[in-house]
């Protein structure tokens, strides 16, 4: 009998070391079998490069792909350790020296094979994550020629990245990064700045294959194909498995990724995003297709009252905002008076009371409160702009006075990404004005991909949305690097070079320098008081935006997932699990 009994556990030992050894090494167990379906909005994901990210969605995938120098915690917003497990500051606050993990190899999702793979180079090695991969990529997002419209972040943080990025030099020696050793990376930045760490971190300034974009001898270059599928290389908590355009992108969870505090390894074996307007995701999300997705707004009402749904509708804080940019040099819109009726004609109450439903705060200026630096309600409850229809009035007619024409004269479109919810709100403040100003607005709308390249050109209609969520946790994050000459929102130059072209096409000297200066300074009443002033700035004095709600964000996920929820833009998804208990 004894000898039975240890055969028997002989076979089952050896049938266990062979199931192990079947068994992707780096996934936690079970994670092979869990799938996740989570819609992302209409419209296809314009890239997933990170070079040429600047939308939520493009980032959201390569924030799960790669993983930067350092992280931010999706809820704290804090800066934990990414691939620099630590870094020196020196003295003066300016060079940051990150000392990087060696034991992170490059991957591929080979659909001959059905499985995620290492990449080897010439020699048949493995290729592993280095210094140089980060170095090539924050150079090659810099490089004129790579027209990356989110460069402008690096090049105002980093020493002689702007002027590399808008070609004034062509020396990548000139930009303030070097390669230290094969794991050691050093940045030089242009000021002691708190968040310098958070940007070394982003997206921008990920590695890059450089095997892939370039070629070398055993490599076909691919150039900006790299990131198609079937061709796309990384390293993250997951990589890309397949991209069906305007449908699905599906990643896969990454075997080989050794996992951190920060990006554990992940519990769940694929995730597909949908690309869905909200109201058919909510429909594929009550037949049990999808298990995230963000609430219709025409459904907030049933949402909030269905006993079952109001279980799985997640009101959460959210540190973004939305807002209308107003194209400064377009018709009409070109005079404040306009502008600034056209904002204060907005009732933001009555529009999260009534259309979005949601719990958002009305926005009085664009810096999310709770943001380092922002300013808040408690300290500033008159700063920016309210809701005065009577003071929009009199603004418009002084005006109309002075042009000697009637509001129904003005020729004003407000143009919108594709989107039922964007809809929603741009009828309702269409309404608004209407009722308001007399002001016949026409509203039109763009695919997404299509719309982000309108609004940063010549074409850019006299009034746009847009929303903004946090790069890092600090006010420069949003009133400097959007609205300065050259910022996201504020991009290129025209024949008058004091003024941009695309975006709200504005230029204020006060503010150009203040939002600097707000940099520079440490003591914390301080620095809100210059972002208040330049907040009043942009708002109120030349009313270049209309900020209109402060974000929360309205989901609705199905009980068997086991989530966090990001306050900033993107979720770590690889911290996520599906339970069935």
């Amino acid at each position: 009998m004894r000898s039975k009994l240890l055969i028997l556990v002989a076979v089952l030992m050896m049938a266990s070391l062979f199931l192990g050894a079947c068994q992707p090494s780096g996934l936690e167990a079970g994670a092979a079998e869990k799938s996740l379906t989570m819609n992302l909005g209409p419209g296809d994901i314009p890239t997933i490069d990170p070079a040429l990210g600047t939308d939520t969605n493009s980032i959201q995938v390569a924030v799960e792909t790669f993983v930067g120098l350092t992280r931010q915690h999706e809820v704290t917003n804090e800066v934990e350790p990414g691939m620099a497990t630590t870094w020196d500051i020196s003295d003066d606050g300016l060079v940051y020296t990150f000392h990087l993990r060696d034991d992170v190899p490059w991957v591929k999702y080979d659909a001959d094979k059905g499985k995620v793979v290492k990449v080897q180079d010439c020699n048949k090695k493995d290729r592993m994550v280095t210094a140089d991969d980060f170095y090539y990529g924050i150079i090659r997002t810099l490089k004129p020629e790579t027209a990356s419209n989110y460069a402008y972040v690096l090049g105002m943080a980093i020493k002689g990245a702007n002027e590399f990025n808008i070609g004034d030099t062509t020396d990548p020696e000139t930009v303030g990064v070097k390669v230290v050793d094969e794991n050691t990376l050093e940045m030089t930045f242009l000021e002691p700045a708190v968040y310098n760490a958070a940007i070394a971190g982003m997206w921008v300034a990920f590695p890059q294959p450089s095997w892939l974009i370039d070629g070398d001898e055993c490599t076909e270059a691919y150039g900006d194909a790299w990131a198609d599928a079937g061709v796309f290389e990384s390293y993250g908590p997951y990589t890309l498995k397949d991209w069906l355009h305007d449908e699905s992108l599906t990643i896969i969870a990454n075997p080989f990724w050794p996992g951190m505090d920060s990006a554990p390894k992940p519990k769940i074996g694929e995730v597909t995003f949908t690309m869905l307007d909200w109201g058919p995701a909510l429909a594929e999300y009550e037949a049990g297709n999808i298990e995230v997705t963000d609430a219709p707004l025409a459904d907030m009402d049933r949402l909030k009252s269905d006993p079952v749904l109001s279980e799985e509708l997640g009101i959460n804080p959210y540190l973004c905002t939305y807002y209308y940019g107003f194209n400064t040099q377009a018709e009409y819109v070109d005079d404040v008076r306009v502008r600034r009726a056209l904002s204060m004609a907005i009732d933001r109450q009555s529009l999260i009371d009534n259309v979005t439903k949601g719990e958002q705060t009305p926005a009085q200026w664009f810096s999310r409160p709770g943001l380092a630096g922002a300013p808040t309600l408690e300290k500033y409850p008159d700063l920016g702009v309210k809701y005065d229809p009577e003071a929009a009035k009199a603004s418009l007619q002084e005006y109309l006075d002075e042009s000697g024409m009637a509001a129904e004269d003005l020729d004003i479109t407000l143009m919108f990404n594709t989107s039922e919810n964007h809809q929603k709100i741009a009828e309702a403040i269409q309404a608004m004005w209407k009722d308001s100003l007399g002001i016949e607005v026409k509203v039109i709308n763009q695919e997404w991909k299509v719309y982000l390249e309108t609004i940063r050109s010549k074409e850019t209609p006299q009034v746009y949305r847009l929303g903004w969520c946090l790069d890092y946790a600090d006010a420069n994050n949003f009133i400097r690097e959007n609205f300065v000459l050259g910022g996201s929102a504020n991009p290129g130059a025209v024949d008058d070079p004091t003024k941009p072209e695309g975006g709200i096409s504005w230029y204020n000297e006060e503010f150009e320098k203040g939002v600097l200066d707000a940099v520079k300074i440490s003591d914390p009443d301080e620095r809100m008081a210059k972002y208040a002033d330049m907040e009043e700035i942009l708002v109120w004095d030349d009313a270049a935006i209309a900020p209109i709600y402060w974000y929360t964000k309205v989901q609705v996920t199905k009980p068997t997932i086991d989530r966090t929820n990001s306050s900033g833009g993107q979720e770590y998804i690889e911290k996520w699990d599906i339970v069935t208990e």
